[in-house]
């Protein structure tokens, strides 16, 4: 399994309305695409802008690409990201996901 994560911020006054774009827009894609087994968004807002962490996910790298492309680690954005973003990663970070079975 692959975990996709992304960061961005936005002005704390924004933070309602991206959350609800990026459910829209972001997540939406990501739950449609199939190799997805699921996405989080979290968000803290900081002093006077709320960052947001978005974590996805997927059953391989495979899967990533069937969503981002070939270049799947260049972080997708959507045109109204240009109106909320004030700091943003250009990247998505991908991380190999270790899974086991507790035995009781």
């Amino acid at each position: 399994m692959t975990a996709r994560l992304w960061r961005g911020a936005v002005r704390r006054d924004d933070g309602d309305a991206y959350a609800e774009y990026i459910e829209r827009t972001g997540v939406a894609g990501y739950r449609s695409t199939p190799g997805n087994r699921g996405v989080t968004m979290l968000r803290r807002d900081v002093d006077d802008r709320c960052e947001f962490l978005v974590l996805s996910l997927w059953d391989s790298i495979d899967a990533v690409k069937a969503f981002a492309g070939e270049d799947y680690e260049t972080a997708m954005f959507y045109p109204e990201d240009e109106r909320f973003l004030i700091e943003r990663d250009e990247k998505s970070s991908h991380w190999d996901v270790a899974t086991h079975v507790a035995s009781g």
